[in-house]
């Protein structure tokens, strides 16, 4: 399993560490195993591992479900994948941003690594999939899940927040120390376990129009709404009585989608 952090490249079972795919490979099998276990990988599941690396993840999961599906950028690890002689192992060799996992089918478990410079813009990408999937464990940057998982009122608190917390129901697994990789990222990391909400929990509500509105609210977080929301939704005609006079960290995520559905239905 890849990292993302900075860090000199290093040579491991013959591969060098590229810093620009952000590769930190997962070393620590009790880390290893306690991430296999989260995701209780079985047999005639639809699993897909975003970023393989070097299999530290790859090869349990594999040994367990007997049947995997991994999408590599790297080309020399995509090469690497498909001359294994696993039988049931199916190689996709795409960047994980433009790649369509909803044509995957149906039932899917993702699982793997989001690198530190495109895990926000993935986390957004696999909305379009998320009826589709059964759930999702990924290894990210403390930070990141700290964010995600931030109530209103603290400074985690944000748009990723409210967008995520809409469509899924999420939890931390673990916490992963820099020691656990090779080479060591200077951060800390943290594994995500994400499990989409029904359908009808969405009440109707298109993801862009929320998220839309999040990123008004968030523009000047240190301001009050009126500054930043007020002349967006004035824009749109907005003629409601939404409370501006709090900062955006303030407002729950009921709240926000409630203001949504309200201007979506215009």
């Amino acid at each position: 399993m890849k990292r993302a952090g900075p860090g000199a490249a290093r040579r491991l079972d013959g591969h060098v560490a590229r810093k620009r795919f952000g590769q930190h490979f997962l070393t620590d099998e009790s880390v290893v195993q306690r991430i296999v276990d989260a995701i209780d990988p079985l047999p005639g599941q639809s699993l897909v591992e975003i970023g393989p690396g070097l299999g530290a993840l790859t090869l349990p999961v594999l040994r367990r479900a007997g049947a995997l599906t991994v999408v590599e950028l790297d080309r020399d690890l995509a090469r690497r994948w498909r001359e294994h002689p696993a039988p049931a192992l199916r190689v996709i060799e795409a960047d994980a941003l433009a790649l369509d996992f909803g044509a995957l089918g149906d039932g899917l478990r993702l699982f793997g690594n989001l690198p530190y410079n495109i895990s926000s813009p993935l986390l957004f990408h696999l909305f379009d999939c998320a009826h589709r999937v059964i759930d999702q464990h990924f290894m990210l940057q403390k930070e990141v899940v700290q964010r995600m998982l931030a109530e209103p009122a603290t400074a985690a608190y944000g748009r990723l927040s409210v967008m995520l917390q809409w469509r899924y129901r999420m939890w931390e697994v673990l916490q992963v120390p820099p020691q656990a990789f090779s080479p060591p990222p200077r951060v800390d990391s943290a594994v995500v376990g994400m499990q989409p909400r029904p359908v009808q929990h969405l009440q109707g509500l298109s993801a862009s129009t929320l998220q839309a509105l999040g990123a008004a609210a968030f523009s000047q977080r240190r301001k009050l709404l009126r500054h930043g929301l007020g002349p967006w939704l004035q824009q749109r005609g907005y003629a409601g009585s939404f409370d501006l006079q709090r900062r955006a960290e303030e407002v729950g995520v009921d709240e926000y989608v409630r203001l949504a559905l309200e201007l979506q239905a215009g």
